[in-house]
């Protein structure tokens, strides 16, 4: 933890990443599915002014793979997009998922756009909020951290209310 904490992550409103990382220290616990790959683009059509960012996430789920792409307002959107469009199949509460609040933290300043970017992201199903973090030099890289940890805390939160 005084690891982690060094390199930038912070705990203390990133409730469910810190509950998924004393389950995967203490029990062993993995993520029900595998990251085999993404991406991101961005592109702007000049003649109307707007950007479109899109997504493509392959994952694996058992043994069988999902690769899906979809569009958003901005890369970490076209991500959090695929990757819920990836899980629906095998995983359907995770369309319950919404990202309400999306905060980017610069831990070094004095490095420019080579410091170290902090993510919170805060998620709700409607019942439930909760608050994930990610920490890398790349912006996107500490996003896509974020956003997988809710959506893996919102599976370890729909496997603990079917076992109770």
């Amino acid at each position: 933890l005084k690891k982690l904490e060094f390199r930038g992550y912070e705990y203390e409103a990133a409730d469910a990443s810190f509950d998924l990382l004393l389950n995967r220290f203490l029990q062993g616990a993995k993520r029900p599915f595998e990251v085999v790959s993404y991406h991101v683009g961005i592109a702007r059509d000049e003649k109307d002014g707007k950007s479109i960012s899109e997504a493509t996430v392959k994952l694996r789920v058992g043994e069988e793979i999902h690769h899906t792409v979809a569009e958003g307002n901005g890369p970490v959107s076209a991500l959090d997009h695929a990757l819920r469009k990836a899980l629906m199949n095998d995983f359907s509460n995770i369309s319950e998922v919404r990202l309400i609040d999306f905060k980017v933290l610069i831990l070094e300043s004095n490095l420019g756009t080579d410091a170290i970017t902090r993510v919170r992201v805060e998620s709700t199903d409607g019942k439930h909020t909760w608050g994930t973090v990610g920490v890398s030099d790349n912006v996107i890289e500490a996003s896509w951290e974020a956003l997988l940890d809710s959506v893996e805390y919102k599976l370890s939160l729909d496997r603990r209310e079917t076992e109770s």
